[in-house]
């Protein structure tokens, strides 16, 4: 955390730690398979129009002995390195189901990366012996035959954003980090800055292309839509928020908005902000700011989110993401953002900010706001990274809420954030989330927290191995100590609402740090766990794909 002399939080320190922290946050069509393989042949039959041609890139295959092979090893967080036998970098779908087949054909776990964001080992478990890299696959663009935008999985979010406001002025509700892979992000039902306003990402997923393995070995392209006469339909809805790694490889993603109709491409999707509204917010960790005037400030974020979150409520274009950092960082913030062209922007900034700090007695370090055209911070408020190029070990943990926390809750967070044992790259933040999320029923995606109105992060980084320990502890002691009332975990109740499949957490299956009796797989999909079991059945019967917290087969009558 950057101060000024005084002590101050300066505006460089606010955009730094606003950005590593929302990137700590920071992971389909007609029926019928169009590519089949056994053995090391391959035929391929593609349906609809408009579609990329295959990629005229690799495939590549690297070795351990090859000079490449370290580098293209890690992913974001460097906690986790594998040693697969090889890495295969990959252009196309043909490629991809000829390296399933062979992974298959050899009996060799594998798993696929298209950005490296995973916040677990699930591409770097040591027995994952062929890495499926996928980030050349990066096309965006639309297709005409299928009246939906077609993305790759090794499309970040920054490239997903660019090419469709630069090509047609429409944008999707996902993440606020531009280095995310699409892939993995949007099969975990990602959300972000516009979430509230247009809802989680998968309620604009109109189908995915995946590449799975049938029960005899043959690996195929399967196409799968959310028409609900499409006889693949079940694994559209495994992949509206079942989570990556699962099911087989996601070769593309189709997305048009639910209930848009007629064939002009900008109108498919939401429209781009034209501008945005920025507000950002700074308190020092002083002698002003007591336990009291804290805990205040929380609750009130947590209250004006419980009464601003209906679907229709006028502040669902209002996104605000509080970050309290531990007390050895100096400081903390808030980040606000919002469509600058919509009626009343900036008083609702105004309103909202005086909601939030009401009663604290404390007066803010900084205060500042601007207007910005959208495309220039292209996913504001993020950076790409959780720290920097050398800072690339971390953990995360989260939850769902429903309401603001609990008092007891409260303080067991400021206790946590004034400890003699964090440091100051560690911290949490409180995401707003609701509004339009909520009009879609938790059965009609895999996404089943549909009414939680806000989601918390725990995190924290470091640069070297020997911090492993420290780090892991602390943040470890925190996440029990909140939810100590619930077994150490966020169980489903009138506060908590679980946690989401894209901050994953093996914690959560450990029953050293999970005590409350609740399966790891309610506390991310709830009611909807059986259904995804049965489809993981039908579309992954020899179960191929699988990591840390992957989704278990139904057992076969």
């Amino acid at each position: 955390m950057t101060t000024d002399s005084s002590g101050s939080l300066n505006r460089r320190g606010l955009l730094t730690a606003a950005g590593g922290a929302t990137a700590a946050l920071t992971s389909l069509l007609t029926a019928g398979s169009a590519t089949a393989m056994t053995g090391a042949s391959a035929t391929t039959a593609r349906t609809g129009a408009g579609l990329p041609e295959p990629s005229d890139f690799g495939p590549v295959t690297v070795h351990p002995a090859d000079s490449r092979y370290e580098s293209l090893l890690r992913g974001n967080n460097f906690r986790f390195v594998g040693r697969p036998d090889e890495i295969r970098v990959l252009g196309s779908t043909e490629q991809v189901v000829r390296a399933v087949s062979d992974a298959v054909r050899s009996g060799r776990l594998l798993a696929a990366r298209s950005g490296g964001h995973c916040f677990e080992d699930f591409t770097a478990g040591p027995a994952v012996r062929m890495l499926l890299d996928l980030s050349p696959m990066d096309t965006v663009g639309y297709d005409a035959g299928r009246r939906a935008f077609s993305v790759q999985p090794g499309a970040t979010l920054g490239h997903v954003y660019r090419t469709l406001f630069k090509g047609w002025g429409v944008t999707v509700p996902a993440g606020g980090c531009p280095e995310v892979g699409a892939g993995g992000h949007f099969a975990g039902g990602g959300y972000g800055p516009l979430s509230r306003r247009y809802g989680s990402l998968v309620d604009h997923l109109h189908g995915v292309e995946v590449v799975v393995v049938d029960r005899d070995g043959t690996v195929r392209v399967v196409e799968a839509t959310r028409e609900p006469d499409d006889p693949n339909h079940d694994l559209w809805w495994a992949h509206t928020g079942g989570g990556g790694g699962n099911f087989g490889v996601v070769t593309r993603y189709w997305l048009r908005s639910s209930g848009a109709t007629g064939d002009v491409p900008s109108q498919l999707l939401p429209a781009a902000p034209r501008e945005l509204l920025e507000c950002l917010i700074g308190w020092t960790w002083d002698e002003r700011m007591t336990q009291r005037a804290f805990t205040t400030l929380l609750r009130n974020f947590g209250t004006w989110h419980e009464r601003n979150s209906a679907p229709d409520s006028p502040y669902t274009g209002l996104y605000a993401i509080l970050i309290p950092a531990h007390c050895s960082a100096g400081g903390f913030q808030m980040t606000v953002q919002i469509d600058a062209d919509l009626p009343n922007a900036d008083r609702m900034v105004t309103d909202f900010v005086a909601a939030v700090t009401a009663g604290t007695g404390v007066t803010p370090s900084l205060e500042g706001r601007r207007t910005f055209p959208w495309l220039h911070p292209t996913t504001w408020p993020g950076s790409g990274e959780p720290g920097d190029v050398v800072t690339r070990r971390y953990k995360e943990k989260a939850g769902y809420l429903r309401r603001s926390f609990t008092d007891t809750q409260l303080a067991a967070i400021h206790r946590h954030l004034t400890n003699d044992t964090g440091g100051p790259t560690g911290g949490m933040l409180l995401v707003g989330y609701g509004g339009r999320v909520g009009v879609v029923p938790p059965q009609a995606t895999a996404i089943a927290q549909r009414d939680a109105v806000m989601k918390a992060v725990y995190h924290t980084t470091w640069a070297d191995a020997s911090d492993d320990a420290a780090n892991l502890s602390w943040i470890r002691e925190f996440y029990r100590d909140v939810y100590r009332d619930t077994g150490g975990v966020p169980v489903p109740g009138e506060v908590s609402d679980g946690s989401y499949i894209n901050y994953p957490d093996a914690d959560l299956a450990d029953p050293a740090w999970n005590t409350s009796g609740t399966p790891w797989h309610t506390l991310y999909y709830k009611e909807n766990y059986p259904r995804l079991q049965r489809i993981k059945a039908r579309w992954d019967p020899r179960n191929v794909f699988r990591h840390a917290l992957s989704i278990e087969p139904a057992p076969t009558s």
